[in-house]
């Protein structure tokens, strides 16, 4: 599918809650601050400021929108969001011993791990005092699940990453948690903090899940197949860490003995030797997996947008329905 540039979904939901966003990026300025600890705003800023789309601050600000909400708290659940969202970056990095983040060099190659993993942790506590400011309990338990869950995710990632044994359910289950479970709540608590119905908030939890399933699959397949100007990541980063991602995953379910063997060495064991990268995608390749991961993606996306047809008609809903179809165009 071809977008225009000009026209791409999350650029047209940026211009329609540009108010909204200035407000939330005035907050999150003003919050990241600390007076004692003037390295946390440098390390805060150096990654808030590179460049990435607020796509899960949207969420928040564009459901609660579309649901009828007068604000002011949805800018707060959505500084609350992209805090959290900034939090596991910076400590992503520091486990994956990241170099390139966004384009630019990590905040743990710029500084070092332990000013990313404290400010990481701090960026957790003042999300948690935004989210308490909104004085309302069914936000906190959401976005406090989430936090729980996106770092159960992460450590699930560890050890299913290596080992061959691991197959699409642990992949999905992997997903759910490090990328969907931020997502849905993003679009949930919109829902929530608006005082919908048990059926919309549903619906919107329902797109957010699927559309962060459908993102970080397009992510997987890009670290394969993308071009690395644009992502921001080097091609090839994910085999490089040895995460057994969904498109590994389906050319092991099809390799024989001597396939197998091969990514035994390489994922399993480390030892990765010139050349290594270039057999891979030649196995992808036979396997069809980069298809059949597209393939997957698109399912998800359409997943996502027929949650959110049960919504009343608006024009954020429209955008909605769009940023699905963009999130997987990138891999066209």
């Amino acid at each position: 599918m071809a977008l225009d540039n000009a026209k791409r979904p999350h650029e047209r939901l940026a211009a329609a809650l540009a108010g909204d966003l200035a407000e939330v990026n005035a907050l999150i300025a003003t919050r990241m601050a600390s007076e004692h600890a003037p390295r946390i705003p440098e390390v805060t800023a150096h990654l808030v400021e590179a460049g990435g789309k607020r796509l899960r601050p949207m969420l928040t600000l564009a459901s609660a929108r579309m649901c009828g909400y007068g604000g002011p708290y949805h800018v707060h659940l959505a500084a609350t969001v992209e805090f959290i969202h900034t939090a596991t970056l910076l400590h992503d990095d520091v486990v994956d011993e990241s170099a390139q983040r966004r384009g630019r060099p990590t905040a743990n190659l710029l500084w070092d791990n332990k000013s990313s993993v404290l400010t990481g942790d701090y960026l957790f506590a003042r999300a948690f005092q935004l989210m308490v400011e909104t004085e309302n309990l069914r936000v906190l338990n959401i976005l406090s699940n989430a936090a729980a869950t996106i770092a159960e995710g992460e450590v699930l990632q560890l050890t299913a990453a290596q080992d061959l044994r691991t197959d699409e359910s642990v992949y999905l289950q992997v997903v759910r948690g490090k990328t969907a479970a931020l997502f849905s709540a993003a679009t949930e608590v919109g829902g929530v903090i608006a005082g919908r119905p048990e059926t919309e908030i549903r619906a919107l939890f329902d797109y957010g899940d699927a559309l962060g399933i459908a993102f970080q699959i397009v992510d997987d397949l890009l670290d394969y197949g993308g071009d690395a100007a644009a992502t921001g990541k080097n091609v090839g980063d994910d085999f490089r860490e040895r995460k057994l991602t969904l498109p590994v995953i389906k050319a092991v379910a099809l390799a024989d003995d001597e396939e197998r063997a091969f990514w035994s060495r390489t994922i399993e064991k480390g030892k990765q030797e010139d050349g290594d990268l270039e057999h891979a995608l030649a196995l992808l390749a036979k396997h069809g997996a980069m298809e059949a991961t597209r393939v997957d993606a698109i399912a998800w996306a359409e997943k996502a947008k027929t949650a959110i047809k049960t919504l009343p008609s608006h024009d954020l809903r429209d955008m909605l329905h769009d940023l699905a179809d963009y999130v997987v165009a990138r891999i066209n």
